[in-house]
Parts: structure tokens; C-alpha cells; sequence
């Protein structure tokens, strides 16, 4: 079955679709926030200075992967350590390249020097709203662009007054700020639930890397959750080949 005609109108600019795209991003601004504040406050804790940190806010913008990377960030940096850092964060990240080739079919129509760039701005709830967006006949590029650009700034400004609270927030757990992280990747399964059969890889991936964190001390178990992931979902058969046969 071939996709519906408007996954195939091509892209294109205007104004209409800022304010609609930044509507659709609203509700995720209260964790972004959140999350800058923690992140401030964490490296504050970790003897960052507020430019390093907003060097790292605004070049890196990697979300969870500056959370692991600060959070085990050496007391001296070696090729090894630093081998290790990239590895991480390689790993947590590389959700965000297989987001931007899905958006390749909407934002490939356009010139490189306006598609490329636009896919710095991809993040997790900017990707689902665009996909939501895109699925009910959406084409305009502004309404992704637009809601980027607003949660880049939330995050990149967030984490300053995170950084000058950073004795109050010593304790997440006083604020419920521990939870944010959990409860906006678990909100993010929502709309992407596509029924029991689907959903075997996310379990497969939780397991292994729970089963990880308890064995073996470090970051690994994000390396092995995220590869069990891949490797289940890969193994398993499309739901049209399963038809066919």
C-alpha cells in the first residue's frame, strides 16, 4: 500500500504555521525547563563555569546525553575517558538521526542549505509533533522550524537560574525534578504505540538495560539497552510480510 498523497506535497515557508507550530510544542515546555534547570544545577555542582555550560547548551543541544555525559564527566580527561564520553553520547543521540531521515520524505523537497540546518533543531517532542502534523496533511516548514527554535531557547535559558540555585537543588527529589526525565520519555510512548506486537523491542531494551545497571557498574546499560532494542526490532517481521506469507 502506497502512502497517503499528502506524505508526498512538498515542503515550503510561510508565516501561518509559527504560531500553530509553537501551539503544538507549548505543552512540552514545562519539562524542557525543568530538565535546563536540573542540568544547571547539576553542572554547577560539577564545577562547570555558566559559560562552559551554555557553550555546551547551545553547540551540543543533546537533552539526556548532557545529563549522562556531565553526570560522569572524569576528574581528569583522557583519550580513554574521552573515547568513552563520545561513545555515550553517540549512543544516546543516535535516536536523532534516524528522526531526521524520517523527515527526509517533508524536508528533502527543500534546498540542502534550508533542509540541513533545520535538522539541528530535531528533539524528541518537536519530532512527534511534526510527525502528527505531517500525518494529517501539514507541508509547511515553519510549523517544525518554529517550534525548535522556541524550545532551543527555553532549553538554553533554562539552565541559568538552574546553575545560580544549584545549592537549592541539590536534592532533585525535593522538587520531583527526578522524575521529569522518566515521566516525559514514558509520555513519548504514547503516540508512538502501535500495539502489543510493536512494543516487544521497548520491553526487550528495558530489561536488558535494567539487567545491565544491576551487574555491571557505569553507563553500559544504556549501550546494551538501546543495541538489544535494534537488534529484537530488526529480527522482527513486518506485519505485511507476515500477511504475504
Amino acid at each position: 500500500m502506497s502512502p497517503p498523497d499528502h506524505f508526498h506535497a512538498p515542503a515550503y515557508w510561510s508565516r501561518a504555521a509559527i504560531m500553530p507550530g509553537i501551539y503544538a510544542i507549548a505543552p512540552m515546555l514545562p519539562g524542557t525547563i525543568a530538565f535546563g534547570l536540573a542540568f544547571g544545577a547539576l553542572c554547577a555542582q560539577k564545577h562547570f563555569s555558566l559559560f562552559e555550560l551554555q557553550t555546551m547548551m547551545a553547540i551540543v543541544y543533546g537533552g539526556l546525553s548532557q545529563f549522562v555525559a556531565v553526570q560522569s564527566w572524569p576528574a581528569t580527561l583522557t583519550i580513554s575517558s574521552i573515547a568513552t564520553l563520545a561513545l555515550l553520547t553517540t549512543t544516546v543521540n543516535i535516536r536523532f538521526a534516524l528522526m531526521s531521515a524520517s523527515l527526509r520524505p517533508w524536508f528533502g523537497t527543500l534546498p540542502a542549505w534550508q533542509a540541513y540546518p533545520s535538522m539541528l533543531l530535531v528533539t524528541d517532542g518537536g519530532w512527534l509533533a511534526a510527525e502528527r502534523y505531517r500525518k494529517h496533511g501539514g507541508a509547511d516548514a515553519s510549523f517544525f522550524v518554529g517550534g525548535g527554535i522556541v524550545l532551543y531557547v527555553a532549553w538554553c535559558f533554562s539552565s541559568i537560574p538552574g546553575f545560580l540555585l544549584a545549592e537549592q537543588l541539590t536534592d532533585p527529589k525535593k522538587y520531583g525534578v527526578d522524575l521529569v526525565m522518566p515521566a516525559f520519555y514514558a509520555a513519548m510512548l504514547v503516540p508512538a504505540w502501535r500495539g502489543p506486537r510493536r512494543a516487544i523491542p521497548w520491553a526487550v531494551a528495558g530489561a536488558v538495560a535494567v539487567a545491565m545497571h544491576h551487574f555491571v557498574p557505569g553507563w553500559w546499560f544504556i549501550i546494551a539497552g538501546a543495541l538489544s532494542g535494534a537488534i529484537s526490532a530488526g529480527l522482527m517481521e513486518d506485519d505485511d510480510t507476515e500477511r504475504a506469507a
